[in-house]
């Protein structure tokens, strides 16, 4: 969210780089001084001038989603300077297929599941005495008293 500028306190981006914040200053908006980090970071991966001239170059509407685009890019190179946010990016990919594929394994094990409580729900018409559901337990499961005397 943009800021407005104070007279007496600099952007973090003028602070920064040790020059007086002028009215309309480019960076004012996107580089609060409450958040000096934020302008650091993008300054030693992109560079003033050219975070200067791509904030020049955009529409002001875009200019918000551009500097928090840079700013995070900045952050992830400072992090991983091979992969930046590209390696931030690809550990989620992976991440998404490994749950993918344990959502997968669990509906099948659902469908697995309720086709056996289907067969098992089936009345049977033969005389035979066997239950049902095989793997039940017995009904007086639970309630055998084990004396034991040594």
């Amino acid at each position: 969210m943009a800021s407005s500028t104070h007279p007496s306190a600099p952007c973090a981006a003028c602070k920064f780089l040790r020059r007086k914040c002028i009215q309309g200053c480019v960076f004012s908006p996107y580089f609060p001084p409450e958040d000096p980090i934020k302008f650091t970071n993008v300054h030693k991966i992109f560079g003033a001038s050219n975070v200067s001239k791509l904030l020049n170059e955009i529409a002001p509407h875009q200019r918000e989603d551009a500097v928090n685009s840079l700013a995070y890019e900045a952050e992830a190179r400072l992090k991983d300077p091979v992969y930046g946010c590209v390696g931030a990016i690809s550990v989620l990919q992976r991440q998404v297929l490994r749950l993918q594929k344990e959502l997968d394994a669990t509906n099948a094990d659902l469908i697995r599941f309720s086709s056996n409580q289907n067969t098992f729900n089936i009345p049977q018409s033969s005389g035979n005495n066997y239950p049902q559901n095989p793997h039940a337990l017995p009904p007086n499961y639970g309630t055998y008293s084990w004396n034991y005397d040594p």
